[in-house]
């Protein structure tokens, strides 16, 4: 994903945290380019120095959300762990974001829903993070048990899909409880 002119200026860092913060509390396409250009307090110029356009724009968005889930994901996982309890602190990061504070569903499941036809590169970005997310749960459980840890890696992801779905409709404690309950449930049918 490029930058326009490459560099980490500081009016870039406004402008990804103003689209950031904008989009994932409205959506993206409710969004103008006008606007974070308003409350990033920045000219059109500068947005357009360091993103060709929204669309790159929309890809740093996404980009960061990504690293800073790979990032949470990789602190949860703990040396010397035991290998359901390196599951469970994946499990635990992910409801300490339904809990936390603006919490607005998963931002990869509110892009795409955006962003249907699957050539775009926005709804490809999506893609990718889920796809290293499936990789990364089903490469835990593998370690979990001795059968073929794919089915259960689906069904981690269907459970926190369904999670960061129902975390911003219901009680996000509620919701959370059950995630949980439903991973134990997945690590139990490996013999954990």
């Amino acid at each position: 994903m490029g930058t326009g002119g490459g560099s980490k200026s500081a009016a870039r860092a406004r402008l990804l945290s103003t689209a950031t913060e904008i989009f994932y509390a409205e959506g993206i396409h409710s969004v103008g380019v006008d606007r974070i250009i308003a409350e990033a307090q920045v000219t059109r110029a500068t947005l357009y120095r360091h993103f060709a356009g929204k669309e790159e724009l929309v890809l740093a968005y996404l980009d960061q959300a990504d690293r800073g889930i790979r990032a949470g994901i990789a602190a949860a996982r703990a040396d010397g762990q035991s290998a359901a309890d390196g599951v469970r602190a994946v499990a635990r990061f992910i409801v300490e974001g339904i809990q936390g504070p603006g919490f607005r569903g998963c931002a990869f499941l509110n892009a795409v829903a955006e962003y249907p036809d699957a050539a775009h590169p926005v709804h490809q970005a999506v893609l990718a993070h889920r796809q290293w997310f499936l990789d990364t749960v089903t490469e835990l459980l593998a370690r979990v048990g001795d059968a073929p840890a794919d089915e259960a890696g689906r069904h981690l992801v269907m459970l926190r899909d369904g999670a960061m779905a129902a975390g911003c409709l219901f009680d996000p404690k509620l919701i959370s409880e059950t995630f949980l309950l439903g991973v134990e449930g997945i690590l139990r049918a490996r013999g954990a």
